[in-house]
């Protein structure tokens, strides 16, 4: 879908068709917006394949009429089992007017067109991207915040589980990490090439904006990483946790197993075709005897099996009013 913004003082509107100092904004790109992009604009077709594509990287490409920036934006769809993720956004700057296409709808795209960046000036087409840049940034930083409050609300779940449910959503929240920092690194890489290069020239008054777009990207980037280290260690200890969890219980299970192997022995022997006295097989109370043998049995087996049970050693060393005090050497 094609949809046309021009600045209306300090608004931006919609407007129904292009002109100068225009914005095209293409989302949800269809066949026919494509070959618009191609025939009327003179993009050529593999920018628009490239811009369309779900795995390209961010980089800056010249051509005779126009400047390409194809840039990975922060993505939120609940829909996916990995729910945080990045799109390409391709930014096409001519003379007179600017061009986004993107594949789907995104969230930095959503607060451009409905005002929510100040000073957003579609005349100066550098200071368009530091916008769409800088908002980038502050969205990526929002995502992470929201990634590391369900790690945590993931935490406290593994506390009181042994499954592996909790497990498969904190690696959906550490793919999406891992496409967050390779996103905001190549992103990085545009910055550092638009701050050095001449493809894309930058008032004095826009330098300073550069710079604190570049300190959010890093931001960005360090908090990124420290997530992704973090989640990685808590998925290791959680593991173990789980496995440590899962021991416990086969052995309690075990202690159960034998402490009813002895009763059901007891029985067992009764149960033979073995002629017994007559004082025991023809009694009355030969059955409340055999079941309290059963009872009587288990109980002894489970109090030798918890009398298993290691006691602590004796530490090696021991405080003292004066500090520590060393082992003696036996004699």
């Amino acid at each position: 879908m094609i949809r046309y913004w021009k600045k209306d003082g300090a608004a931006l509107v919609a407007v129904d068709a292009p002109g100068r100092d225009v914005w095209i904004d293409v989302r949800e790109a269809s066949r026919e917006d494509l070959d618009i992009l191609e025939t009327e604009y003179g993009v050529l077709a593999e920018h628009v394949q490239d811009m369309l594509d779900a795995d390209e990287r961010s980089r800056i490409e010249k051509e005779d009429s126009y400047t390409m920036l194809i840039l990975r934006l922060p993505m939120y769809d609940s829909r996916y089992e990995v729910m945080y993720f990045t799109v390409p956004v391709g930014v096409i700057l001519f003379r007179d007017r600017i061009i986004t296409v993107c594949a789907t709808d995104c969230e930095v795209l959503q607060d451009l067109s409905s005002g929510k960046v100040r000073d957003l000036s579609l005349a100066n087409k550098s200071a368009f991207v530091l916008r769409l840049m800088g908002r980038a940034a502050i969205v990526y930083l929002r995502y992470l915040k929201d990634l590391n409050r369900r790690t945590t609300s993931i935490e406290l779940e593994l506390q009181r589980s042994i499954k592996n449910y909790e497990l498969v959503k904190l690696l959906a929240i550490e793919k999406s990490l891992v496409y967050f920092t390779t996103s905001l690194r190549s992103d990085e890489l545009v910055l550092e090439k638009l701050q050095k290069g001449t493809t894309v020239r930058f008032k004095d008054d826009e330098a300073e904006l550069l710079e604190d777009v570049m300190t959010d990207f890093r931001q960005a980037i360090e908090m990124s990483n420290i997530h992704s280290d973090i989640l990685s260690g808590m998925m290791d200890a959680f593991a173990s946790v789980i496995s440590n969890n899962l021991n416990i219980v086969m052995k309690r299970l075990t202690i159960i197993s034998i402490v009813l192997m002895i009763p059901t022995f007891v029985v067992s022997v009764f149960g033979m075709n073995v002629r017994f006295p007559a004082y025991v097989s023809e009694s009355p109370v030969a059955f409340a005897v055999i079941m309290g043998a059963c009872a009587l049995s288990a109980v002894v087996g489970a109090l030798l099996l918890q009398g298993r049970k290691q006691k602590p050693g004796k530490a090696l060393l021991a405080p003292a009013a004066g500090g520590i005090v060393l082992p003696t050497a036996r004699r």
